[in-house]
């Protein structure tokens, strides 16, 4: 994860039922491990009926490690394909957050295809694949490049291992968020815009595009802007953050039944046991973060696809302050959490397809080197 020293196969002593406490990262480019509070001299003292044993992880692949260009152009295509999968969902959250009367998740469901068709689940699908394409490229160079930063400048600082690793991820979440908005809010508020009942009149993404530019300016477009960072921002720290702890508790708390110990004593799990962890750390993860940030998004939703005008007094559109009061007018504290079914399935499912397509790609973008197969 860190450039100096760099993380190789990681070693995790373990005993069941044990939780892993701290970090020990050794200076060669071999092995990096993390040990129990018990040490070797109290377990030689206290011997115990179930000897701690070594887990090998592969290795955490950190930006240094990286073919750039690959990374990128894999990262579009693997991604793109992604958003294409998960587009329906967000069509069907969007919709619960803004259409009155507020229905439940199936009715709108049914009222999309009854009344849409199945290509209501894709409107306005255009226009945030192209944005997904610089937008991705922008968090995962931010995500990565901060997170090799903040993480080296916490180690020599003296900060214990898995402390800095929680940090650099909750920080590396924050940049890539922030870098990701600077693309993505134009793209949300267009393709907000078109996901909408008859899509407020645009023809396509280049019209709403055109309109929104002639009737409030460049700042329509990011109308909103504000609120973006603000959801997205500790969304993704909390994600990233939780997703690192959440690797450490299953594999201390279970790992072992993960993996299969070879002759030289050292167990080790195969590539399914490391993508099933992967797995259910971002499905919990996404959980977390949409069940705390979902009234932030419920505002942002609101602000950014009211048209001027639509609050009645001919002017911008709401503020933040305004639309909390006009949600709590139409259905209380409960309103703000309108879609969270949706879109927590939405995160849970992207995070879980996220975190596995994001590590294969960087399996897949890795430099090669002798001996280590790595650059």
């Amino acid at each position: 994860m860190f450039p100096d020293p760099v993380q190789k196969p990681l070693g995790i002593r373990v005993s069941e039922g044990e939780p892993i406490t701290a970090f020990r990262f050794s200076k060669s480019r071999e092995v990096a491990k993390m040990s129990l509070a018990a040490t070797e001299e109290e377990e030689e003292a206290s011997p115990s009926p179930s000897r701690a044993a070594e887990i090998h992880l592969p290795a955490e692949i950190d930006w240094q490690m990286l073919d750039k260009s690959r990374f990128f152009f894999l990262g579009a295509a693997l991604f793109s394909g992604v958003s294409f999968a998960l587009y329906p969902v967000v069509v069907l959250k969007t919709r619960q957050q803004i259409c009155r009367p507020h229905l439940s998740c199936f009715k709108t469901a049914a009222s999309i295809v009854r009344h849409e068709g199945f290509l209501g689940f894709y409107r306005g699908l255009g226009t945030s694949l192209t944005g997904t394409i610089p937008a991705r490229a922008l968090y995962m160079a931010a995500l990565e490049i901060t997170k090799s930063g903040v993480g080296t400048v916490a180690v020599r600082a003296g900060v214990p291992e898995p402390a800095a690793a929680t940090v650099a991820n909750a920080a590396a979440g924050v940049s890539a968020a922030v870098a990701a908005q600077l693309v993505w809010t134009p793209i949300d508020v267009i393709s907000q815009r078109l996901m909408v009942p008859n899509g407020r009149g645009y023809r396509g993404g280049v019209d709403a595009f055109r309109k929104i530019v002639k009737s409030d300016g460049l700042r329509g477009l990011y109308r909103g802007f504000g609120m973006s960072i603000l959801t997205y921002a500790p969304s993704n720290a909390v994600w990233w953050a939780s997703y690192s702890v959440s690797q450490r508790l299953i594999w201390g708390g279970i790992g072992c039944h993960f993996c299969k110990e070879g002759s030289d004593g050292v167990l080790r799990p195969d590539s399914k046991a490391v993508v099933v962890v992967q797995g259910a750390s971002a499905a919990l993860s996404g959980g977390m973060a949409a069940l705390i940030t979902m009234p932030l998004d419920t505002i942002k939703t609101r602000m950014q696809v009211m048209e001027s005008g639509d609050d009645g007094r001919g002017g911008r559109g709401l503020s933040v302050g305004q639309t909390v009061r006009s949600l709590l007018k139409e259905g209380g504290w409960t309103a703000c959490y309108r879609g969270l079914g949706p879109r927590w399935a939405s995160i849970s499912v992207s995070a879980t397809t996220m975190i596995t397509t994001y590590e294969f790609l960087k399996r897949l973008s890795t430099k090669r080197i002798d001996g280590l197969g790595y650059e």
